[in-house]
């Protein structure tokens, strides 16, 4: 056993449907991939190809746990996505390849610091702090992809306190599935344990303590968590 000097940390895990644990190796989003919600983030969907940004690992939130409100914001968003965990990895994969490298789909929320986001994104400083922070990626229970086997439609949906916030249809993401794993693929080499987080649909809002999120994609499974 390699002699470390302090105890390594927990190996982050998304739990799997019948049993088991997916370990996650980092968390990548992508940003903008609804038309309406890069609309109304100010953004034109028709010129921007796919950008990303991550998560640690630690940031998954599951089984449906309470998420506590972060500190030094007064602006906390719901973004409700679809997941793809990653379970072969790959550098330069074919898009006609990329659904092969899928172990499987989840349902996931990336909370968002949406002031600290807008205060750095004016300064051009990076977001890390308005999207990487704890308890910042909520997320379901993983199902292996031949449950899941077309990604490319489902309805998509996010009620806060039983009121529908967010929905749309997978068939509106800018870039399919397949074509972000491809994409991605080409800028760092994917790994078994990476999981992606898709984009959101129009909607996104801000929450306070006390309320309750329940999500959904169709064919797929649901989430649910209370802002504590």
């Amino acid at each position: 056993m390699p002699d470390y000097v302090i105890a390594p940390p927990a190996i982050a895990a998304v739990p799997v449907e019948g049993g088991g644990l997916f370990p996650v190796r980092r968390i990548f989003c992508v940003g903008r991939n609804y038309a309406e919600h890069a609309r109304e983030m100010g953004a034109d969907p028709d010129r921007e190809p796919p950008f990303f940004f991550a998560k640690p690992a630690d940031a998954l939130l599951t089984g449906d746990a309470d998420m506590p409100y972060p500190p030094m914001s007064n602006s906390l968003h719901h973004e409700m996505e679809l997941v793809v965990a990653i379970g072969t990895g790959g550098a330069d994969i074919a898009e006609a390849d990329a659904l092969g490298h899928v172990w499987g789909y989840t349902v996931g929320l990336d909370m968002t610091r949406r002031d600290l986001q807008n205060a750095a994104k004016k300064e051009g400083k990076p977001w890390d702090m308005g999207k990487g922070f704890d308890h910042s990626a909520p997320i379901g229970t993983l199902i292996p992809a031949a449950k899941f086997p077309d990604p490319t439609k489902g309805r998509i949906a996010l009620t806060v306190n039983g009121a529908i916030r967010q929905e749309s249809d997978l068939s509106k993401l800018i870039w399919s599935v397949a074509e972000t794993i491809a994409y991605l693929s080409r800028l760092v080499r994917l790994a078994p344990g990476d999981l992606i987080y898709t984009g959101t649909p129009e909607g996104v809002a801000a929450v306070v303590r006390g309320d309750v999120l329940e999500g959904m994609v169709e064919g797929v499974g649901r989430i649910r968590t209370k802002i504590v």
